[in-house]
């Protein structure tokens, strides 16, 4: 994991304590991982009695990694140390300037290597930092290379401490970085997001206290699902649509009731970040339906009125629903920037990294990666290089969905289900038990919620038994599904719940879970995939 520019040092620690009475500075990220790492890093070396400050970029003014503005305004402040965390690893000349100003930089980092392909080899940048700590480099023997920056703090601080309450307070920030930066949940990932659950019932840091209050999760036995699509879009939102720096006072706070403050603001800036998003879809998809786009392999999508903070959650939605790469760009300060979402069998660093010279800037991982482009005009020049260079199969491009196993509904009880939290935490390449069963007749079909983004559906199966499902993804994929297959009447009657066994036969794919509700537990159906007969 450690690559030591001076070959006589081997404890990447001894720098942080020979620095510890001096001005130390955390260079951090504004996304959830960037933020836990941050944090983890504060408290732990301020529990040293270090001299520490930190620094998040603001996502807009300052983009992602360390930046020469802020380096120099670092020197002037009198810096002497900087440790990055969850960035850093492609920052060569950024550190080359922090050098030549006198100032020390460690690179706490777990994204990919940068590198250059000469006559087909390739030969990797290591910035010149004091030590740089990232298990994605080449020579590392760390044995497990897919942890999150969060975790990789962790372990720095756990090296440097034994006080053993700092250790509990900040595992659960770990575990959340770990579920947040979509970490496989194999190995010792699945470890650390298991022990940060335990302690997520009663944590000891005031800011996640308030967090889960604001959040309405006081009440519910908080699993991996909470910090993926409840606690980390709440505290991501603050980098999307403010300053990333309000999430970390949330966490160092004291005072119970100013963390609530910002709690309730982080999650009404979340709320407005949810309508940005469904917004900003919606005009992706109107685009991809009005032209060729239909066509690509590779979709670039621009955005011009799309907030760039949330281009990455948009890019998710139309690679989910297209099944294909997809970048999403929009209009920035200095040209154009963007972010991607990838599927299985495309390498997005790697394909960005052969048409890098199109780009001012790039990095990321092979699922996922933000980028840069000078002008407009560089947009349709990415789109066809792209396309012109993919060598994605075309088995690739169909979404597998791997079924555990064929279960009928009659087969669901309560005792059942509690067996399967055995299996927890579930998520990525560790995800939940999926069933499927064939021959079900919808009989109505409703929407629910706050803003009706949930569907609810009464199924009865072949022996005429009636179920309860429920549905979270896009109803209207679910709504088209069922007017392409079975036309627009049949939905109308189904959303009046007048539908008769045997109108409406489809299959679905299902998962199971325990929703409690004023204290009272039942068995939940959560409809996943669906298709005809």
């Amino acid at each position: 994991m450690v690559h030591a520019t001076n070959s006589h040092c081997t404890l990447y620690i001894n720098p942080i304590h020979r620095y510890k009475n001096h001005n130390i500075l955390i260079y951090g990220d504004y996304d959830v991982d960037g933020i836990c790492a941050t944090y983890i890093l504060l408290r732990g070396l301020k529990s040293l009695g270090a001299i520490v400050d930190t620094v998040i970029p603001h996502r807009i003014k300052d983009g992602y990694g360390l930046n020469d503005q802020l380096i120099h305004e670092a020197h002037e402040d009198g810096v002497e140390l900087i440790i990055t965390c969850d960035n850093g690893i492609s920052a060569y000349n950024q550190i080359e300037l922090a050098n030549s100003l006198g100032m020390q930089v460690i690179v706490t980092d777990h994204h990919e290597v940068p590198f250059d392909i000469v006559d087909g080899t390739k030969f990797y940048n290591i910035p010149p930092a004091l030590f740089v700590v990232d298990p994605k480099q080449e020579d590392c023997s760390y044995p497990y290379q897919n942890i999150c920056g969060g975790f990789i703090a962790f372990k720095l601080v756990s090296l440097l401490t034994s006080d053993e309450q700092i250790i509990e307070e900040l595992i659960p920030f770990a575990a959340m970085a770990t579920v947040c930066d979509v970490m496989e949940l194999l190995d010792e990932n699945r470890i650390i997001v298991k022990e940060g659950l335990k302690r997520m019932g009663e944590p000891i840091n005031v800011g996640l206290k308030a967090l889960i209050m604001a959040t309405g999760l006081n009440d519910k036995a908080i699993n991996a699902y909470h910090f993926g699509f409840v606690l980390g879009p709440t505290v991501n939102a603050t980098g999307r649509l403010d300053a990333a720096s309000r999430a970390l006072e949330l966490f160092s706070s004291t005072s119970f009731n100013e963390a609530c403050l910002i709690a309730t603001e982080l999650r009404q800036l979340n709320e407005e970040r949810k309508k940005l998003t469904e917004d900003g879809a919606n005009r992706a998809y109107q685009i991809i339906e009005e032209s060729d786009m239909k066509e690509d392999r590779v979709l670039v999508i621009y955005l011009s009125d799309c907030h760039e903070s949330i281009a990455g959650i948009i890019a998710g939605r139309v690679k989910e629903r297209y099944y294909r790469p997809t970048i999403i760009l929009t209009d920035a300060e200095d040209g154009v920037k963007g972010s991607g979402r990838s599927i299985e069998g495309y390498d997005m660093y790697a394909e960005l990294s052969r048409v890098k010279e199109l780009m001012t800037k790039f990095g990321g991982h092979t699922m996922a990666a933000g980028l840069s482009l000078a002008s407009k005009d560089m947009i349709d020049i990415l789109r066809s290089r792209l396309n012109e260079n993919e060598s994605i199969a075309s088995e690739d491009l169909l979404r597998k969905v791997h079924i555990d196993v064929p279960m009928p509904f009659s087969y669901i009880n309560y005792k059942l289900v509690r067996s399967f939290e055995l299996l927890e935490p579930c998520g990525t390449s560790n995800p939940k038990p999926l069933f499927a069963t064939k021959k079900i007749s919808l009989i109505s079909y409703m929407k629910k919620g706050k803003n009706r983004m949930i569907g609810k559906l009464i199924v009865m199966d072949e022996l005429m038994n009636r179920y309860e499902m429920v549905y979270f993804d896009e109803l209207e994929v679910f709504e088209e599904f069922l007017i392409k297959n079975y036309g627009q009447d049949k939905l109308d009657k189904a959303m009046l719940g007048k539908l008769m066994p045997g109108d409406l036969v489809m299959m679905c794919a299902y998962s199971l879970g325990i929703n409690t509700f004023n204290n009272n537990s039942e068995v939940q159906i959560v409809l996943k995939y669906f298709d005809v007969c």
